[in-house]
Order: structure tokens, then C-alpha cells, then sequence
């Protein structure tokens, strides 16, 4: 059984489909990245798979449970946690103290959530930050800091939406040895990424959405090589010339 199905999944905004008729699985253990160009709907099936927007139609199957109906807090206890690509820390708290409250979510005690915390921390390179207000990291370390957050609530599945933008080449690297890591944990992740030789490195399968639609699905070789997928990102057509 998969860990999660998207069956059929549409959202509409007014008149607007930013999802249309999406389906697809995930299995435990994959990388599944998830491309396409800006306004194509990645963002929006993340919001509609954790909680933040129920379907129009379809539904969301996490675990063999339909999650499609159940609020945000509910699901990240199910055991499905995400990254935002606008990262917002609790910004008046250290570095710690952040991931400390995510902790709280399976932590019996401030001391059992400060363990666990001070031990992702670690598993993050944050370790040295730990007494540092969040409002005081840059950008690479705060990306670093979601996804912290995000592990401390102990997942079995994590979305990570655009984790790698904005890296300098040194924090893209270690980013990247993050995301291998995650994964040696036995925990599943999907990804939104523009940087294509990131998503083409770390991912098992990857999906391509244009205009809320999945256009292809396959390996990061197939998808280099799809036609369709040219289409959607250079903007080309097969009739074309000069």
C-alpha cells in the first residue's frame, strides 16, 4: 500500500483550477520531486495534501486514512510534516527554543523536547546556532531551521517546498547531504525544487504539473527527455522553427 495517494485531486479558487484532476502515488522510502513552471500549482497540492486547503474534489489518502477533511495539526500528527517556502521562525526565539516547541508535538516533557531538539540540531549543523534568536540567521541556516522544525515533530512523510533556494553553492551541498541523511532515517520526503541538477540528483521519481495539471511522471531521466516537459519550461513548441 502507499504511503500516500492524491486521487483525482482538483482545487479551484473562484473560477480558477490551480489543481485539476491530479493523481498519484508515493511509496515508502522514495524521494518524489515535484517541478514545473511558476503558477503551475506545486505550492497549492503541498497546502491541499498537509491541511491548509481542502479539495474541490478528490481526496488524500495518508497511511490508508482520508486526510482530506482533517484539520493541519491533525495531520502533522498522523505523522506528516512540511517545510515553507517563505520561512517564518518564531523569531524572538532561539534557535533551540524553536525547535524545542515543534518537539513538544510527541515530547512527554521540556526535557525529553530539549533532548530530542538539541539531537536534530546536530543532525542539521545547527548545533553552534542553538543560543542564537532566529531572527538573527541567514537565509541558508533559516532554511536549515525549517527543516528542523519540521523533523522534530518526528515525520514519516516530509514536504519540503524550495528548501535549496537562495543557497550559496556551500549550503546547497550541505543541504543536499541533509536531504541523503533524511532518508537514510527511513523517512519519505517530497520536494518542490527549481534547481533542476538538485532535483535531478535526489530524487527517485519526479512529477511535472503545468497549469494545475501532472503533465509527466517517471525517472529523472525520463523526465529529462520528455518532450512535454521541454515544452512547459522553455516555452517551445514542436511545430517551432528558426
Amino acid at each position: 500500500m502507499p504511503l500516500l495517494s492524491v486521487m483525482q485531486l482538483s482545487r479551484y479558487f473562484g473560477g480558477l483550477a490551480a489543481l485539476s484532476d491530479v493523481t498519484f502515488d508515493l511509496h515508502k522510502g522514495e524521494i518524489l520531486g515535484l517541478i514545473g513552471p511558476n503558477g503551475a500549482g506545486k505550492t497549492t497540492l503541498f497546502n491541499v495534501i498537509n491541511g491548509f486547503h481542502q479539495p474541490s474534489k478528490g481526496k488524500v489518502v495518508f497511511k490508508g486514512k482520508n486526510i482530506s477533511r482533517i484539520r493541519t495539526h491533525k495531520i502533522c500528527a498522523l505523522g506528516l510534516a512540511r517545510t515553507f517556502q517563505v520561512v517564518k521562525p518564531l523569531r524572538r526565539m532561539t534557535v533551540l527554543d524553536n525547535v524545542v516547541a515543534s518537539a513538544f508535538l510527541r515530547a512527554g516533557s521540556k526535557t525529553e523536547a530539549t533532548r530530542k531538539a538539541h539531537e536534530i540540531l546536530e543532525f542539521t549543523g545547527l548545533r553552534d546556532d542553538g543560543d542564537t534568536l532566529s531572527k538573527g540567521l541567514p537565509l541558508g541556516k533559516r532554511k536549515r531551521l525549517e527543516i528542523a522544525r519540521a523533523l522534530a515533530t518526528e515525520p514519516e512523510l516530509l514536504l519540503l517546498d524550495e528548501s535549496f533556494a537562495g543557497l550559496n553553492p556551500t549550503e546547497l551541498n550541505e543541504s543536499i547531504g541533509i536531504v541523503g541523511r533524511i532518508k537514510e532515517r527511513g523517512i519519505t520526503m517530497m520536494v518542490i525544487e527549481h534547481h533542476m541538477k538538485v532535483i535531478m540528483s535526489i530524487s527517485d521519481r519526479i512529477i511535472v504539473l503545468n497549469y494545475g495539471e501532472k503533465i509527466a511522471e517517471g525517472t529523472p531521466g525520463e523526465i529529462g527527455h520528455n518532450p512535454l516537459v521541454i515544452t512547459a519550461y522553455l516555452g517551445v513548441t514542436e511545430n517551432a522553427s528558426g
